[in-house]
């Protein structure tokens, strides 16, 4: 399916019954307990809940990152333990994107050379994987800095730039895993912008696990996550 013909009331991501345990010697422990969750195109949702509560574990999982023990997830009408490992990280990079507390930049390239390097992987030719870098950078405020490395960025710059890599591929959804939290208020809100109007401009759905409350009432919609069970706040 095309990304830009998608309605909004099309499903992007889905868990069905999602489980996730682990076993710590005789000790069984159940992180997440059997949950259901849709995301619709457009929708933006956070995840609010204690440290060790299992947020950034639910989110890998609907990432595709890690396995579950139950249940499915399905990323554009598509379950994902039905597909090779290359199948999985074709979808990814295709439907989704990713933005971490820690911004995972790689230290010795450039901004621009970070930004590039999903649509690179895809197999677009590096001069349209540049241009298009060099337009999100600018669009982030960062069109001064394409050349400068993750060391000569602030805090700030280099999450900017996190974000600009995560919506080069022009997912569908983005998943966020306390996307501001390494940031002070001002860098704060001039990503939690970024990600608002990328979401009104491009229909990109967000789904943000976040400890911080100003942010996730912001969001459509707020989701706890307590004692590996998931429920609507708001």
């Amino acid at each position: 399916m095309n990304k830009t013909a998608m309605s909004k009331t099309e499903m992007v991501l889905e868990c069905r019954q999602l489980a996730k345990s682990f076993r710590e010697g005789s000790e069984r422990l159940e992180v997440l307990r059997r949950i259901d969750l849709q995301i619709r195109r457009s929708e933006r949702l956070a995840i609010i809940g204690s440290s060790g509560s299992g947020k950034s574990t639910l989110l890998h999982l609907l990432g595709g990152l890690d396995t579950p023990t139950a249940g499915s997830v399905w990323v554009a009408g598509q379950e994902l333990s039905r597909l090779s490992d290359a199948g999985r990280g074709r979808l990814r990079n295709h439907w989704l994107g990713f933005i971490y507390q820690f911004h995972h930049l790689l230290p010795e390239f450039t901004a621009l050379e970070n930004v590039a390097m999903p649509l690179l992987i895809r197999g677009e030719s590096p001069v349209r994987a540049r241009d298009r870098a060099a337009e999100l950078l600018h669009q982030v405020g960062l069109d001064q800095r394409l050349k400068h490395k993750p060391g000569e960025l602030s805090g700030g710059e280099r999450q900017r730039a996190a974000v600009a890599r995560a919506l080069i591929t022009e997912p569908a959804c983005v998943l966020a895993d306390e996307p501001t939290g390494n940031l002070d208020r001002y860098s704060a809100e001039q990503v939690f912008e970024l990600m608002l109007a990328l979401n009104r401009d491009l229909g990109t759905s967000f789904v943000v696990v976040t400890h911080d409350p100003g942010l996730a009432t912001r969001m459509d919609a707020v989701w706890r996550l307590a004692d590996g069970v998931l429920t609507l706040e708001s």
